[in-house]
């Protein structure tokens, strides 16, 4: 019995010695087989691995611990540590970041991450860090596309007098307004019901929200646009920041930096992935057209949409707008 004791004893001492010294609650509000998901997974794992235990991250997804509502208050506080909402959830603080609402600002990808890797993207989050946060990178969701219930939006004209939901943005009722529709803002839990009734005939948004709340299913047309940006800032609390020695300040960076990475690849497949589910059950119920802008017609789009950023250079800043622009050139 001594001897079970002792044992016992010395387990507790052991597992005590190798307890982490920092814990980490990570929230987030999508599921773990998202892209932010495993990206988030993937940042716990390698922090582990990076501070050999000394750091603990503990992954809460489908908003278990908080929503993004409320998670930038949490983070204040320091009861969550960190967090990857989604850019909208920032704008109330940083005007600027509706640099990423604007229209046809990002050529591709390429252009998009030469942005958001570049000094656009530090400046940007050096204005979220002067909130009282520490904001570390960008991760991926998608480009936007457009879809509607009455006919296929080719040319910047074809969208006049259609009713389009849109998020509680400046930016995005000047997009509409300039193509001759009529902007609604609408919650994103509403959106859904009212394509499906007739109170806005279109919306905009990524492809995998497009396919995740089955939109297509509910709409005649799809056009690829790829318009606009979504995408999340992953941030942590600075009151837990500034506890940590820099070593693992710089094994936080490194994870981060690898996580990063592993997420655009991951939002790129599953992007691929989910726009074939789409493809095929338009081809197999012939109820959805899809179309594609020709370079030619993009241009349109372009030119017709650019002329409201002037309208937007006080808000956001004409030095990084056009900044943003150059780097595609």
């Amino acid at each position: 019995m001594k001897f079970l004791k002792g044992m016992l004893s010395v387990a507790l001492v052991a597992s005590l010695s190798m307890a982490a010294e920092y814990v980490i609650k990570f929230s987030h509000v999508v599921s773990p087989n998202t892209p932010k998901g495993k990206a988030a997974d993937y940042f716990a794992k390698r922090v582990e691995e990076l501070s050999h235990g000394r750091i603990k991250v503990k992954v809460f997804p489908n908003a278990q611990l908080c929503g993004d509502k409320v998670v930038l208050r949490k983070l204040k506080f320091g009861t969550v540590q960190m967090a990857a909402p989604s850019f909208s959830k920032f704008t109330g603080l940083v005007p600027q970041l509706a640099l990423f609402d604007l229209p046809f600002l990002f050529k591709n990808d390429e252009h998009l991450h030469k942005v958001l890797d570049g000094e656009v993207g530090q400046k940007l989050l050096e204005l979220v860090n002067k909130k009282g946060y520490v904001a570390l990178a960008y991760w991926d969701n998608g480009f936007k596309q457009l879809t509607d219930s009455k006919r296929p939006l080719i040319k910047p004209e074809d969208c006049k007098g259609l009713k389009f939901r849109v998020m509680s943005s400046k930016v995005l009722i000047e997009q509409f307004k300039a193509l001759g529709a009529i902007p609604v803002v609408l919650p994103f839990s509403e959106v859904y019901s009212a394509l499906q009734q007739g109170v806005v005939d279109g919306q905009e948004n990524t492809i995998s929200n497009i396919y995740t709340k089955k939109f297509y299913e509910v709409q005649r047309y799809m056009t690829l646009t790829n318009h606009g940006y979504l995408g999340y800032m992953v941030v942590m609390s600075k009151k837990f920041w500034n506890k940590l020695p820099n070593d693992l300040k710089a094994v936080i960076k490194q994870a981060v930096k690898e996580a990063t990475a592993k997420e655009r690849i991951w939002a790129k497949e599953l992007n691929d992935e989910q726009f074939a589910k789409i493809k095929e059950y338009a081809n197999r119920t012939g109820k959805l057209e899809i179309d594609t802008l020709t370079s030619e017609q993009r241009e349109l789009w372009v030119k017709k949409l650019r002329t409201i950023y002037p309208k937007f250079y006080d808000l956001i800043g004409k030095d990084l707008i056009e900044k943003a622009i150059k780097v595609g050139e």
